[in-house]
């Protein structure tokens, strides 16, 4: 929350390459403390050989995320959404520092302040599920969460234009904080411990993969269309995302593994 407005500040008052050169030598500090730390850890003990996770295992995490039925539209869900949100990331960038003159400063702010609601939502999750059931929860946060992002196209300078930048934000990444405490609770408990290395690695590298070519793709929709385009294309695909979680069955053990759906989220 207090990085981005601090480095905003920064930019706008020392210019962007002594930022940047500060936030490098912060690493190094960062560094520089952690192996100041010194002393020494004994090696734990191990019942079996450590083994590196290898291509087969993570092809063995595929197989288990696109078969089970009730992981498998919850990660493709995961995979449009996360992908499609941080796509129109650098277009709203170019569109707010750009056109529509935003100081970096506010831009920085309208990312920073939003990030309470991530706070609020993973504190409301627990409550949610022991009221209304895992199901339903991931439904409506599931489903709230992709609403929001199609408000960024609106986007106007000045104040008015701020603020819907921080209300939009605000309620994206509330539901965020409710959604994704419960998917990862379900996510474990749908997968048996034998597999959950392997299920865990396959969701990483997918999900990364989804956001890197997503990106790519709408950096140069961008270019051809505009940046209020692009970010009003990923805001209306994200509007179908939801189907996707609709299709998760109603019965409790799809996601909740047997238990009731009253069960509390660790």
């Amino acid at each position: 929350m207090l990085g981005p407005p601090l480095g905003g500040a920064a930019v706008g008052l020392f210019g962007p390459v002594v930022t940047v050169a500060a936030d490098a030598v912060g690493h190094l500090l960062s560094a520089a403390g952690l192996r100041a730390v010194g002393g020494h850890e004994p090696a734990p003990v191990r019942k079996e050989p450590a083994r590196r996770l290898t291509a087969g295992d993570v092809v063995a995490g595929w197989r288990h995320l696109l078969t089970h039925p009730a992981l498998r539209p919850l990660f493709l869900n995961a995979l449009l959404v996360n992908g499609l949100i941080m796509a129109a990331s650098p277009p709203l960038a170019v569109l707010m520092l750009g056109p529509l003159g935003f100081p970096p400063w506010q831009y920085a702010l309208a990312f920073a302040v939003p990030c309470t609601g991530g706070l609020i939502g993973a504190r409301l999750a627990p409550r949610l599920v022991a009221r209304y059931g895992r199901r339903r929860v991931l439904l409506a946060a599931g489903t709230l969460r992709a609403c929001w992002p199609v408000g960024l196209a609106f986007v106007r300078p000045g104040p008015a234009g701020l603020a819907l930048v921080m209300a939009v934000e605000l309620g994206l990444i509330t539901c965020i904080g409710v959604y994704n405490p419960v998917l990862a609770t379900s996510r474990l408990e749908l997968t048996p411990t034998d597999h959950l290395a392997r299920m865990l690695a396959a969701w990483s590298v997918s999900t990364k993969a989804a956001i890197a070519t997503l990106t790519a793709l709408w950096g140069v929709l961008a270019a051809f269309t505009g940046a209020r385009t692009a970010i009003a294309l990923a805001g209306v695909l994200l509007l179908a995302t939801p189907l996707l979680l609709a299709t998760v069955r109603r019965d409790g053990a799809s996601v909740t593994k047997g238990a009731p759906e009253t069960a509390e989220v660790p």
